[in-house]
């Protein structure tokens, strides 16, 4: 048994798996979700997982080169970021989201709150 860190096992070996560049997507539980991505669905009911939450602790596992995020999402939201995200208008954020390497649903009912990782490297 795993015993730090991330436990869920999809999320585990979505994180492990990520390139450089790669994009990972942490959602709130309204984002549509692309049909050909996969999906790992931690929501359980509305509001939990917390988006604030699910992010923190892929945060404490994947290197972050830069991130996106909605330009509707509110200042607070973007204050979770872990580098002053990009931003553009939630339909482009949208179609951002159709290269992601892997979406992770979230209970969040809070409007907006999206975010784009794009993996760095350690080195």
């Amino acid at each position: 048994m795993k015993k730090t860190g991330i436990l869920n096992a999809e999320l585990s070996r979505a994180i492990a798996q990520m390139g450089h560049g790669d994009c990972l997507v942490v959602a709130d539980a309204g984002l549509p979700l692309p049909a050909h991505l996969p999906v790992i669905d931690l929501a359980v009911v509305a509001g939990l997982p917390r988006f604030a939450d699910v992010l923190a602790a892929i945060l404490t596992e994947l290197e972050v080169e830069r991130c996106l995020m909605a330009t509707e999402a509110s200042p607070a939201l973007q204050e979770l970021a872990p580098c002053p995200p990009a931003c553009v208008p939630h339909t482009d954020f949208k179609r951002a989201t159709q290269s992601a390497r892997v979406l992770v649903r979230t209970g969040e009912t809070t409007p907006y709150a999206n975010i784009a990782l794009y993996s760095g490297v350690t080195f």
